[in-house]
Formats: C-alpha cells, sequence, structure tokens
C-alpha cells in the first residue's frame, strides 16, 4: 500500500495541488518572519531599553509573533485536514484499483497490510499503479474533469 500511495499520480497531483495552494500563506509567514527579524535589528540599535521607541518595536514584535503563531498553527491544521481528504479520496480511488485488477486477474485474496513475503507471481502492486496512471490519464482527457 505504501508502493502504491508513493506511486499513485492521483496523489502526486494532489500534493502538487495542495502546494499551490498553500504556498502563498507559507511565504507570507516567511515574510512575516523577517519582518520579525528587521525590527529586532532596529530595536537592538535602540540603546535605551526604556525608550518609547523602543517598546514600541517590542510591542509591535509581540504582537506579530502572536500573530504568526495563530496564522501557522491555522495553516497546519487546514493543511492536515486537506491532505486527510485527499488521501481519503485517492483510497477509495485505490481500493477500486485493487478490486478490477484482482477481478480481472483471477486473485482470489488480496493483503493490503505488511506482508512477510510475496513472490511476482502473486505482487499485482505493478498491476495496480498501471491502472491508476490510466483512470489519472483518463480523468485528465475528460472534458471539464480536473484531477
Amino acid at each position: 500500500m505504501a508502493l502504491l500511495f508513493d506511486n499513485a499520480p492521483q496523489l502526486i497531483a494532489a500534493r502538487q495541488a495542495l502546494d499551490i495552494e498553500f504556498r502563498p500563506r507559507f511565504e507570507a509567514l516567511s515574510a512575516d518572519e523577517a519582518r520579525i527579524e528587521a525590527l529586532r535589528t532596529r530595536m537592538q540599535a535602540i540603546s535605551d531599553p526604556n525608550s518609547a521607541p523602543r517598546q514600541d518595536l517590542e510591542r509591535e514584535i509581540r504582537n506579530l509573533r502572536r500573530s504568526i503563531d495563530r496564522r501557522r498553527a491555522d495553516l497546519s491544521q487546514e493543511m492536515r485536514f486537506r491532505t486527510t481528504a485527499e488521501k481519503n479520496a485517492i483510497e477509495d480511488t485505490i481500493q477500486v484499483a485493487i478490486r478490477q485488477v484482482a477481478e480481472q486477474g483471477g486473485f482470489d485474496l488480496v493483503l493490503t497490510g505488511p506482508v512477510a513475503f510475496a513472490s511476482d507471481r502473486v505482487d499485482m502492486t505493478d498491476q495496480i499503479i498501471d491502472w491508476l496512471e490510466q483512470d489519472f490519464a483518463n480523468s485528465l482527457d475528460a472534458p471539464g474533469s480536473q484531477p
């Protein structure tokens, strides 16, 4: 199953789509982290720890840090949710692939858990990956559909 998840084109496409979807938010967090560093540099240049400008910078850094931490936690939670949803959808597709390949190949039993040994004669992983690749290609060819 791990090999199927590593090589399923549906999962590869889902990972790429999630990366594209979440990248701007990660980049915004990185930009805010850099902003904090710039504010710290400015704050350290002020020698009087009790001066109003230094205290203003400390407050701004503290508020920005809280905002970053909150947004990072929200982003992490949303990514986990979306990743799980994509994985569940792909698991359904993999189950369909396993069933169809097993029926076409005349298999009586398919084990998806860890197996101590399986000969090439009974290992249908490559056939399932081929099925998934064909299914993915067909989904790209279908009008108005997205993977």
